[in-house]
């Protein structure tokens, strides 16, 4: 009796072994990199004596040799033309759950640090909320020692068309907002942009998407996005600068595809 019940428990872990590699996998993974072919333009010039918080805002890096002028790079490539800050996105799903939960918590936290909005690129969703937070405050300063204060002002752009989403003051470090945006001209291509009313220089750029297969690529251009469900996708890598190419991908269950784009 007890063989028999040896052999039975063998016969059961062995099917158990021999049928594990047919379960499906959550997805695959789209990889590649973005890259610009085009002329990269110079980066937008604010002097920084013009604007409040002038000894604070200083401490950015992103600053001329001399310290007095604030630069703004929009475009940023390395040496193999890897396209910095592109956020490339699965187009073609609309994940209500997703949207659902967008409608609840911001699926994008943008931060106000050292007079600059993080990250400069991201995503956005019409009807979902947005949050920003003011990390910034100058200990050295008794007017600003609470807090810098930063006036995030969102617009719903399309082309030189737009209109504000929010325009709300956060004057104290830790202040945050979090607002629901409608981004009314989405469908038709517009995005969300984002500027400081305080200070022009902090500058960001969303794209709204209807999914949670979107990635951003890193300084060198290259990105990853996990979990896309199987079969042929449309996939966008856009820039608020350069511009935007499309693709379209086909995705397996458990497998990596390769996606490059090339923006020119």
């Amino acid at each position: 009796m007890r063989n028999r019940q040896s052999l039975t428990m063998s016969f059961l872990v062995g099917c158990i072994l021999i049928a594990a590699p047919l379960v499906a996998q959550a997805g695959g993974t789209i990889k590649g990199k973005v890259t610009f072919t085009g002329e990269v333009p110079p980066p937008k010039e604010f002097a920084f004596s013009k604007f409040p918080n002038e000894a604070f805002c200083k401490k950015n890096e992103s600053k001329s040799a001399d310290g007095e002028t604030r630069l703004l790079k929009e475009v940023e490539v390395d040496g193999s033309k890897g396209l910095k800050h592109a956020v490339v996105a699965v187009t073609d799903i609309k994940d209500k759950a997703f949207l659902d939960k967008a409608d609840k918590e911001a699926p994008q936290l943008v931060e106000a640090e050292l007079c600059e909005f993080r990250p400069y690129t991201g995503v956005a969703v019409s009807k979902g909320l947005f949050k920003v937070v003011n990390n910034d405050a100058d200990p050295s300063d008794p007017k600003s020692a609470e807090g810098v204060l930063h006036n995030p002002h969102s617009f719903d752009q399309l082309g030189a068309k737009s209109s504000t989403e929010f325009n709300i003051g956060l004057a104290k470090k830790g202040d945050s907002l979090e607002k629901s945006v409608k981004l009314k001209m989405s469908k038709k291509g517009s995005v969300l942009r984002l500027q400081c009313d305080q200070h022009e220089f902090m500058q960001g750029w969303y794209l709204p998407v209807t999914n949670g297969h979107y990635g951003v690529a890193g300084a060198d251009g290259t990105f990853e996005i996990k979990d896309v469900p199987a079969g042929k996708h449309k996939v966008v890598a856009w820039h608020p600068i350069a511009g935007q190419v499309e693709a379209d991908v086909d995705v397996k269950d458990g497998g990596t595809v390769e996606a490059n784009f090339e923006i020119k």
